[in-house]
């Protein structure tokens, strides 16, 4: 599914009332129906507000006279808070060393095998390593996971240690030439001290298997969560050094504007994009793309 489709749901609501409008000239009402707009998408207030101000003194001035003009500046806001560089880091490190975390319930596994399938159709030799060893189902469901996108995957036993099944999977990748290692860690809950402190280990063990790893810690956040999400993910970035982002369920909210907050509120780049339950439902974040699906009639 293309980032387009997937912001389907926020463009089709209160957003595309506002922009399919013909009215070429541009009022303070109309104004008023952007901010709205923009916070019910659930755009930060801490980027609409300052954005708001800059359009408002404008269109006092006279400076600003359209809405094409304004929604051309609104577009430029949007780019620039989600730039920088979204690429995956690591890259011609052997073996790349990924570690996927998160909680039950926002994607985690399956986007850990996502992105082993995107790396696979890229050229690359992943590993997928299942060291999510407190729940039997999980090292179950990406196992089938890892048959389904034909990626090869080292699995802990249920009560293992974590750490030593990522541990084990970099020295595998390392014998097998594997290019990346993709490990799916606990669905841990932020309040979980105990849990947390394992992420921890994991990440310090990583270190003793490739000097320099983990390259990435992806925190995986549904992107329906809300504030709650937030709350998540300062906790995991304070245990896990978390390096990048992955927001999930676009395809199934009106409130595609969170990543925003999300960025907003962490200092974090969003890099991938869950946008459906296909195999190849997993994109790079592209920032204009993503904002001409937000705003589809933006001049």
């Amino acid at each position: 599914m293309s980032i387009d489709k997937a912001l389907a749901k926020t463009r089709g609501g209160f957003l595309s009332r506002l922009f399919g409008r013909g009215d070429e000239k541009l009022t303070a009402e109309w104004l008023d129906g952007l901010e709205e707009a923009l916070v019910r998408a659930d755009v930060s207030v801490s980027l609409v507000d300052p954005l708001m101000a800059q359009l408002r003194d404008l269109f006092v001035t006279g400076e600003l006279k359209t809405i094409p003009k304004a929604l051309t500046a609104v577009r430029e806001t949007l780019v620039a808070a989600l730039a920088g560089d979204l690429r995956l880091a690591g890259e011609g490190k052997r073996p790349r060393v990924i570690l996927v975390v998160g909680v039950n319930g926002s994607g985690k596994t399956t986007t850990a095998a996502k992105l082993a399938k995107r790396l696979k159709d890229a050229g690359e030799r992943p590993l997928l390593a299942g060291a999510d060893t407190f729940r039997a189902a999980a090292i179950e469901q990406l196992e089938r996971w890892a048959e389904r996108v034909e990626v090869p995957i080292v699995s802990g036993k249920p009560e293992g240690d974590p750490a030593a099944v990522v541990f084990d999977a970099v020295n595998a990748a390392a014998a097998r030439g594997n290019t990346t290692v993709i490990a799916d860690t606990a669905g841990r809950l932020h309040t979980k001290g105990h849990l947390m402190d394992e992420l921890g280990k994991i990440v310090r063990v990583a270190g003793r298997a490739r000097e320099g790893a983990p390259d990435e810690v992806l925190l995986v956040l549904d992107g329906t969560a809300g504030q709650n999400a937030i709350q998540q993910a300062r906790q995991f970035t304070a245990t896990a050094a978390v390096t990048g982002l992955v927001v999930t369920k676009l395809d199934g909210t009106a409130k595609g504007g969170a990543v925003f907050a999300i960025v907003q509120e962490l200092r974090l780049p969003v890099k991938l994009l869950g946008v459906g339950e296909k195999a190849d439902d997993l994109v790079p974040m592209d920032p204009l793309a993503f904002v001409n699906a937000l705003l589809p009639d933006a001049a």
